[in-house]
């Protein structure tokens, strides 16, 4: 089964970042199958238990002194999240975040949160949130998931993640 890691906090070849070869090489080294990346934003799609993702994040910090964390999504469940949410109207303004922690409640305290921050949460599962943001070309959703679960997150966009989907879900 096929999943995508997504690598928070990494930018292939800015500054300060490691190379897409070293975090292709990392996830090899790992054991993960084929492991193909996605733009230059810490996305990895590869075969494999999910597991070892955190292996490749290891090997990533052995390779380059960078330490990095990684959430990752089996790629049917993303393409399910993102079939939900693809063709809506605001679609370009909503992004998925994944993070460590169980499905987020909507409650009073989670919509003034995320208001705060100019964006809404409109989905939930275990370790990710769907979130729209108030304006074109924002992505608030992390600073929100992360005050609420005390954990990292990190978020990509809707159109990013039917890009994706696009290229890689052959089912």
């Amino acid at each position: 089964m096929r999943h995508v890691a997504f690598v928070r906090n990494l930018n292939q070849g800015q500054r300060g970042h490691v190379s897409t070869a070293d975090l292709i090489a990392a996830f090899v080294d790992a054991g993960c199958h084929d492991p193909a990346p996605f733009q230059s934003n810490g996305t990895v799609v590869c075969g494999g238990d999910p597991a070892l993702a955190h292996d490749a994040m290891d090997a990533l910090a052995a390779r380059t002194g960078v330490e990095r964390e990684v959430f990752t999504l089996a790629l049917d469940e993303l393409g399910d999240i993102v079939a939900a949410h693809r063709d809506a109207r605001d679609a370009v303004r909503r992004e998925l975040t994944l993070h460590r922690g169980d499905a987020i409640m909507l409650d009073a305290q989670t919509e003034h949160e995320a208001a705060r921050r100019r964006c809404r949460i409109l989905d939930s599962g275990a370790g990710w949130v769907v979130t729209v943001n108030e304006r074109d070309r924002e992505s608030n959703a992390t600073p929100v998931i992360e005050r609420l679960t005390g954990q990292p997150a990190t978020s990509r966009s809707l159109p990013t993640l039917t890009r994706l989907i696009a290229r890689f879900d052959t089912a």
